[in-house]
């Protein structure tokens, strides 16, 4: 057969091909091919979708020039150019650097913005609002693993690094950043105050750490602290709240270690004295501030905390019994200076004769008197 007939529809475009090599477009309409003896084949493509992927894109690039600017949007990024790829105004894809793609001309309209980003890895701010707005999207745009999006809260600030060098500290507020030839990343850090707990168990690895008089303890300890300088705790520190943590432990085991218990729980203050000190002395231009520290608790185990009870039980038991020894002590001394204070002294001893005439009156419903009130006083009641 000599002829073929081939259709072309209003959305769609027809790519000719004779035995495999790209002869022509086909425009919507019938188109009647003469093929001789040659294999003829016509590739239809939707309009809807105007990517154009085909193995024959670079050769039609490189040698159909005149009909790719009649057909094809053409897109030929440089290695420091990403472009932004729109349909019908509507963000739909970052094209990474050195990109090289066709798009069919016509039912939708594709326009591509070219960005230079050698001389900065910051995206400018209008386009951070496109990716933030886009990315809620149902179909977000394709290409956005370029895009490095970061948002800074309120309370806290980015730490931003570019090819491993730090850059200037990045406050609240939303970002974005271009990744293509680039390592790109944004440490967060809050800086509100944080609080850090220190559960210590005063064994390591099967070795008892013990007080000075060889008590086992398990200790709980509060600490609150911040980023005062953030840019410097995370430049010196690898990890500055795991070295936090670890000096926070090392100074509570130097407080336990050389010291007796009864110090330990004589003065709790003590144990928070020390490891304030050694914490802002290791930690000293760290970028760590220390706002202060605490013991919540000293866990004495099973036995010793018997032994402890105990020993409180004696100590009080001891207290109580020279208490009481103090106040017999007390009552036998107060009638000997009673007594003494009276002994040649009349109007003393007449005062006494009164007061216990008054207590055995108190006892008394009825009194009668015979004599007088002379007689009252001087015959009821006589001391010797």
């Amino acid at each position: 057969m000599l002829f073929k007939r081939a259709m072309v529809n209003k959305n769609e475009r027809g790519l000719l091909l004779r035995n495999g090599d790209f002869q022509r477009v086909l425009r919507p309409g019938t188109h009647w091919l003469f093929g001789g003896v040659d294999a003829l084949t016509v590739e239809t493509f939707a309009l809807e979708r105007p990517a154009f992927t085909h193995a024959l894109a670079h050769y039609l690039m490189a040698k159909e020039p005149a009909m790719v600017d009649a057909e094809f949007l053409r897109v030929d990024l440089a290695g420091t150019q990403v472009g932004l790829r729109r349909e019908n105004g509507v963000l739909v894809e970052v094209l990474a650097p050195a990109t090289r793609r066709l798009y069919w001309n016509g039912l939708v309209d594709v326009q591509v913005d070219v960005i230079d980003i050698s001389a900065t890895a910051a995206v400018p701010v209008g386009l951070v609002e496109q990716f933030m707005l886009t990315s809620l999207r149902e179909n977000p745009e394709a290409g956005l693993d370029g895009v490095l999006q970061v948002q800074v809260p309120d309370h806290g600030a980015g730490i931003l690094w570019i090819d491993g060098k730090v850059q200037p500290l990045l406050v609240p507020g939303s970002y974005a950043f271009w990744t293509f030839n680039r390592n790109v990343s944004v440490t967060l850090v809050d800086l509100r105050l944080q609080v850090t707990e220190v559960s210590e168990v005063s064994e390591v690895s099967g070795q008892e750490i013990l007080t000075r008089d060889k008590v086992a303890l398990r200790l709980n300890l509060s600490a609150t602290w911040n980023y005062g300088d953030p840019i410097t705790a995370h430049t010196h520190l690898q990890n500055p709240t795991a070295q936090l943590y670890r000096e926070l432990q090392l100074g509570l085991r130097a407080a336990v270690g050389t010291r007796t218990l009864d110090e330990l729980l004589d003065d709790k203050t003590l144990i928070d004295e020390i490891v304030m000190a050694h914490v802002q002395e290791r930690l000293a231009k760290s970028g760590i501030e220390l706002a202060n520290v605490g013991v919540k608790d000293i866990i004495l185990r099973g036995e010793m905390k018997d032994i402890l009870a105990q020993l409180v039980e004696t100590e009080k038991e001891a207290q109580a019994n020279a208490i009481r020894r103090r106040e017999e002590t007390g009552a036998t001394r107060s009638p000997l200076n009673t007594a003494r204070a009276m002994e040649g002294n009349p109007i003393a001893l007449r005062l006494k004769e009164i007061e216990t005439l008054e207590r055995v009156a108190e006892n008394i419903d009825r009194i009668s008197v015979f004599g007088g009130f002379d007689s009252l006083l001087n015959g009821s009641v006589k001391l010797r």
